[in-house]
């Protein structure tokens, strides 16, 4: 993700090497946020707010743990504070805007249907379940780095992850079986 040495100019007091490495994970950073919180505005914000803390803390960061992992903790804090002092609100013109990619009309309906399903069922979710869930399957982070990014056992990210699918695959079942929930 970012060079080595990137980070340590920037902790040396590089304002250029400081820029660069903000502006290489500031896309990471509002994914993460967007996955977590739904909404592009709360996305924006908390984003903004972790690349603040980002850029205060670098010094904090030590090379012992993989810099996406320790910037991953900071966002998905940030958004679970946010998530929990305004649960937030997604119109599924939202979700449609991310599948007009797709060529068929059928097929454009049918996913918004699908995503919107995915993400009220996601929302539904527990915060702890919400934010693994958010890193392993839309961030593609590995179990470890789900641990060192929330500050949990493994065996307790691998009990979420287990939960959440289980959770999931409840609030999906309609959808499933072929039907649109709703």
């Amino acid at each position: 993700m970012v060079e080595p040495g990137l980070i340590r100019a920037a902790q040396e007091g590089d304002r250029d090497a400081l820029i660069t490495l903000l502006r290489e994970i500031e896309t990471h950073v509002y994914r993460t946020a967007y996955y977590i919180l739904g909404n592009e505005q709360d996305a924006m914000d908390a984003a903004q707010e972790a690349l603040i803390r980002i850029y205060t803390k670098i010094n904090s960061y030590e090379e012992k743990a993989q810099f996406k992992t320790w910037v991953q903790r900071i966002v998905t804090n940030i958004c679970i504070d946010k998530f929990r002092r305004s649960k937030p609100t997604v119109s599924i013109e939202e979700h449609e805007m991310v599948f007009r990619e797709k060529q068929n009309v059928e097929e454009e309906v049918l996913s918004a249907y699908a995503a919107k399903d995915i993400r009220d069922a996601i929302d539904m979710l527990p915060d702890h379940h919400r934010a693994v869930v958010v890193l392993r399957y839309l961030q593609d982070f590995s179990y470890n780095e789900i641990a060192d990014s929330l500050d949990l056992p493994l065996n307790t990210v691998k009990s979420y992850l287990f939960r959440a699918r289980q959770q999931l695959q409840t609030l999906l079942h309609d959808y499933q079986k072929g039907g649109v929930r709703g």
